[in-house]
């Protein structure tokens, strides 16, 4: 079934999305994690496999910059460079090697790695700043070419490093969207056509957008503390679920 032009997308897919996209973008920046993984999750429900992480995204692009915009004051300036080079050099390794890889180790080493970063936040201040958010540029961008949402790893790192909620918040946004823009480079070289479901990007980025603004408002009214608390149960709960799904998928239950 089309809906405006779009293969697989009917009319509450194309209305669903976006309410969607509102949601986990409100979330994510409220909470300050898991919102990308949220959306991915519920993309992989109602989209086909060979357009999900691309369309996922350009949403998720429009999402960062409009976070940025929103909260440019807050961003760690000195993260920028070195991210940069390490998306760049991860885009290019990934693009090469772009094929099915097994996902059952990944998911479990990720979840060990959140959930270590998370509760012991000094590993997340390894080295100088420059060297650790060179690896991070390369680590995100590289394994976003596989499974996207690499949010979810980036999170407890950057928390480690920032001052206040509302500079991890926007640093966050600032450095995804680095690494989407260079993950989208390397998907055009791939030979990705995603440019007939335009509509729902744009819907969705719109509607992603009025949840960033939402959520830095009610980021305002939400403690430090209780930012930081809401922060580290949720990537817990992410990091249990990661291990379980290899655990699982290993036939060890």
């Amino acid at each position: 079934m089309e809906f405006l032009g779009m293969p697989d997308v009917t009319p509450l897919v194309f209305f669903g999305l976006p309410a969607a996209s509102f949601l986990t973008a409100f979330l994510g920046v409220s909470t300050g994690a898991a919102g990308g993984l949220m959306l991915l999750a519920i993309m992989a429900i109602v989209l086909p496999p060979a357009v999900l992480i691309p369309i996922h995204t350009v949403v998720q692009l429009g999402s960062g910059v409009s976070r940025t915009l929103i909260m440019w004051r807050y961003v760690m300036s000195g993260t920028i460079a070195p991210f940069v080079v390490g998306a760049v050099v991860g885009a290019a390794v990934g693009a090469k090697i772009f094929i099915a890889l097994p996902m059952t180790m990944l998911q479990g080493i990720l979840g060990a790695f959140i959930l270590a970063v998370t509760w012991m936040p000094r590993l997340g201040r390894f080295g100088n700043d420059w060297t650790r958010f060179l690896a991070l540029g390369f680590g995100t961008t590289f394994l976003g070419m596989f499974v996207s949402a690499t949010g979810t790893l980036l999170a407890p790192l950057v928390s480690a490093s920032a001052p206040n909620r509302h500079s991890q918040v926007a640093t966050f946004g600032a450095l995804m969207t680095i690494a989407h823009v260079a993950k989208l480079a390397a998907f055009g070289f791939l030979g990705f056509a995603i440019g007939r479901f335009i509509p729902l990007m744009a819907a969705m980025i719109a509607t992603g957008a009025l949840g960033n603004w939402l959520g830095e408002r009610a980021l305002n009214h939400v403690s430090e503390r209780g930012f930081r608390l809401v922060f580290r149960s949720i990537l817990t709960l992410l990091g249990l679920r990661l291990i379980w799904l290899a655990i699982t998928e290993l036939g060890w239950f």
